[in-house]
């Protein structure tokens, strides 16, 4: 048995932004969900969280895993499950794109703690902001997409 200890911080938005989970009851439920249905999947979730217009997830793949699989799994019945209990006045849809990268065991506890208080953090800092910090911090650019 491979000894395996990969792990991501994933980062999506709402489709165009939209602040559909905008009380903290409903953000409270489906993280809870969302963390949930992955365990049920095989997918282990350290840590997940957000705002009311995106969602951040620490995961740690497995062997058989992809960063893509993984994502659609997770949005893709998060979004089904908003919409079939009726939990937003509008549609509820996930945006196509997001944001992954390596986290190292080094900062595993500053990145759990950075999802933990993200309420706390974007009192000050909209996602939008955080957005282009990670795309600059990490280099990414629009050719990468």
């Amino acid at each position: 048995m491979p000894f395996v200890k990969v792990y991501i911080h994933i980062v999506w938005s709402t489709k165009n932004r939209i602040p559909f989970l905008n009380s903290k009851d409903l953000r409270i439920n489906v993280w809870k969900h969302i963390k949930q249905n992955a365990s049920e999947k095989g997918i282990v979730i350290d840590v997940v969280n957000g705002y009311s217009d995106h969602c951040h997830c620490l995961i740690s793949l497995s062997t058989n895993q992809t960063i893509e699989k993984v994502v659609q799994l997770i949005k893709g019945e998060s979004s089904f499950w908003i919409n079939k209990n009726n939990l937003t006045e509008e549609k509820f849809a996930w945006q196509d794109e997001y944001f992954a990268v390596s986290v190292s065991e080094s900062m595993i506890e500053k990145v759990r703690n950075y999802i933990i208080n993200q309420e706390k953090h974007h009192l000050t800092k909209s996602f939008s902001e955080e957005y282009e910090e990670f795309i600059s911090k990490y280099n990414f650019n629009s050719e990468e997409k």
